[in-house]
């Protein structure tokens, strides 16, 4: 494969779509909607239980929500096994509250209340400062080892930039299918994170064992060639991933939906960032003479 060759095409690639989820922040922010789709967990907001008492649609649950509330993107979570269903929305007042079980009964007669919190602001604040610390901090781990491994902090920078690639990717989903933020999106974001740099590092390791084959002015073909070699391995390991979280996709509620989606497009992103991008970063961060 010429992956070094045609470096600069799988950089324009990579760029257009995150452009592509920058402007999708853009016209989210400009036309009120909110850069992300934040779920009650990071905004603030109403956590209630509902036992409906009977089987239920969750299109004429949604509808009734939406008419008594005003907000347009309630969250609906089944309660697998029982006709419990768990209900997350911006903050509402009491009498709303009343309002809306009124409307429920009137479809579900049997439907009864349960359990009613309210997520704090500064509960959500210290999620997303969680989730942004445990993402640098894995960051740093992760240019740290791989500088130490390799003797070369050019490899530790590569595989940083390929990684935070993959993040603005993922955001860039979030963005685009205007995916919930929630506790998941921690979760999402540090499986991917593992997942690819797993993949480098196995490139990696094959470009230092080939170094031997090569003549020191012969970068580009050990690079090509330590690729070619594991591109079966990245690949396989990718598609049978993909099985599963596709599975838990077409299969799942919708809370999980809103987990395996992200997760297909960031293994997706991870695989082709291990492949195309990692590799030819560590090539442009070499100076002339190891070209």
């Amino acid at each position: 494969m010429r992956i070094i060759e045609n470096r600069k095409k799988f950089f324009v690639a990579s760029l257009c779509v995150i452009i592509l989820g920058l402007a999708a922040m853009v016209y989210n922010a400009a036309t009120g909607k909110g850069v992300f789709h934040f779920d009650v967990e990071f905004t603030g907001g109403t956590s209630m239980e509902i036992d409906m008492g009977k089987e239920y649609k969750q299109k004429d649950l949604e509808k009734i929500l939406k008419d008594v509330t005003g907000q347009d993107a309630p969250q609906i979570q089944a309660i697998i096994g029982t006709n419990e269903v768990a209900i997350k929305l911006k903050s509402i007042d009491g009498e709303t509250r009343e309002n809306l079980m009124a409307e429920i009964q009137k479809v579900y007669p049997d439907a009864v209340m349960g359990e009613v919190s309210d997520v704090s602001g500064t509960v959500s604040r210290e999620m997303q400062s969680s989730a942004i610390k445990a993402t640098l901090i894995a960051g740093i781990a992760m240019l740290i080892y791989i500088s130490i491994r390799f003797k070369d902090i050019r490899a530790g920078g590569s595989a940083i930039l390929a990684l935070l690639h993959d993040v603005l990717v993922v955001l860039a989903a979030y963005a685009i299918f205007r995916i919930p933020v929630n506790t998941t999106f921690i979760v999402v974001l540090l499986t991917i994170l593992g997942y690819s740099i797993n993949a480098t590092i196995v490139i990696f390791d094959r470009i230092r064992e080939n170094k031997v084959s090569f003549r020191p002015n012969q970068t580009a073909e050990k690079i090509n060639t330590s690729i070619t070699q594991t591109l079966a391995r990245s690949i396989n390991t990718s598609i049978t991933t993909l099985f599963t979280v596709g599975a838990i996709y077409f299969l799942g509620v919708q809370s999980i939906k809103e987990f395996a989606l992200p997760m297909m497009i960031g293994i997706l992103a991870g695989a082709y960032s291990s492949i195309c991008i990692s590799g030819s970063i560590w090539y442009e961060l070499l100076p002339k003479r190891e070209k």
